[in-house]
């Protein structure tokens, strides 16, 4: 399996995110990329650093003004008296409120949905290296037959035009995109992370090309809260091209499979030109803020499974926080992947 990836994913640096009422070290670290780079390496898999393709990919998912405040936020600082290290705002738009402001603290607040995603003097070079990570990954499935994106940060709760989740670019859903565009679609989503992945089902809920499955935990008391429930099946053109199966928090093995492997029947009935995974392994039964108790034999069997449709393959890197768990379970969904596609 082929690794791409880009060095600068680590400038974006969070250290702390105020969670359930208390500060705590944030569990989205840079760490995360090198971890997970090593273990491939060191499990033989080919890394190779991403190309750039520039902007263009990146604004035919994300609304243009957005992707002009994540490149220019930190340059703006001054701004706001007293900045620190990074900026955030305390007051967040709602859907009552119907103006936007030109100023940074209420572009923050249009712009982002939580404290999870502070806007620090690395961050836009970290996720458009992710970004190009994703779109690079996308091109070399097509051909080549399958590609791992090593995309950090993550990007699967972030909307064509907010940042949240500890995503700001929606990497999956650039890499989709990328798919379509070049095949003609239609392209189908699978995300397994332990939690929903509500930004690339906003962003493609209206449409027929692109199906969206999702494998998650419940939402109703776990993030993202307010998406992620089984009866959101799309709208417009893209009614029925939506599915989600949130599962019972403890939920391991054999649910989370039996989810996927459902999944998996929908995609190959929707005959798709390519597939993109949304590679979370943060529903391990050992991840620090997971509340799945899926093994590392799960994640093999996912993969395998996933990897017997034989269809070009991206596997885009969400989830998954610092625990020991986190490169076995990385190596082993690999290696299980290129092992069950066997003769394709």
């Amino acid at each position: 399996m082929r690794i791409v990836h880009d060095a600068r994913s680590v400038r974006h640096d969070p250290t702390q995110f105020f969670r359930r009422g208390s500060l705590i070290p944030h569990p989205e670290q840079a760490e995360r990329y090198r971890v997970l780079r090593d273990a491939a390496a060191g499990a033989g898999h080919p890394l190779t650093g991403a190309a750039d393709h520039g902007l263009d990919p990146i604004r035919a998912v994300h609304e243009p003004a957005y992707v002009d405040f994540l490149r220019t936020a930190w340059e703006r600082r001054g701004e706001i008296p007293d900045v620190g290290e990074e900026i955030l705002t305390g007051h967040f738009a709602r859907p009552h409120m119907h103006r936007a402001p030109t100023g940074l603290l209420g572009r923050l607040g249009l712009h982002l949905a939580d404290t999870s995603t502070p806007i620090r003097a690395g961050t836009w070079e970290a996720v458009y290296a992710a970004a190009q990570a994703a779109i690079d990954g996308a091109d070399r499935a097509l051909a080549e037959g399958c590609a791992y994106a090593l995309c950090r940060p993550p990007g699967h709760h972030a909307y064509a035009d907010s940042a949240g989740g500890f995503c700001f670019l929606n990497n999956a859903a650039i890499a989709a995109e990328r798919l379509r565009a070049a095949t003609g679609g239609p392209i189908a989503i699978l995300d397994i992370d332990v939690h929903h992945g509500n930004g690339t089902q906003g962003i493609f809920y209206r449409r027929a090309d692109v199906l969206t499955l999702s494998v998650h935990a419940d939402p109703a008391d776990y993030f993202p809260f307010f998406a992620g429930y089984a009866d959101e099946t799309g709208a417009g053109e893209g009614v029925g091209r939506n599915r989600n199966r949130p599962l019972p928090h403890g939920s391991g093995d054999r649910p989370w499979l039996g989810a996927i492997g459902a999944a998996l029947d929908e995609v190959a009935a929707a005959r798709p030109a390519a597939l993109v995974v949304a590679l979370g392994l943060d529903a391990s039964e050992d991840d620090p803020i997971g509340v799945l108790r899926v093994t590392g034999a799960g994640f093999g069997q996912a993969a395998r499974m996933i990897a017997r449709l034989g269809l070009p393959t991206v596997l885009v890197q969400e989830g998954g926080y610092l625990c020991e768990a986190l490169p076995r379970n990385l190596v082993g969904f690999l290696g299980a992947f290129d092992a069950g596609r066997g003769g394709f």
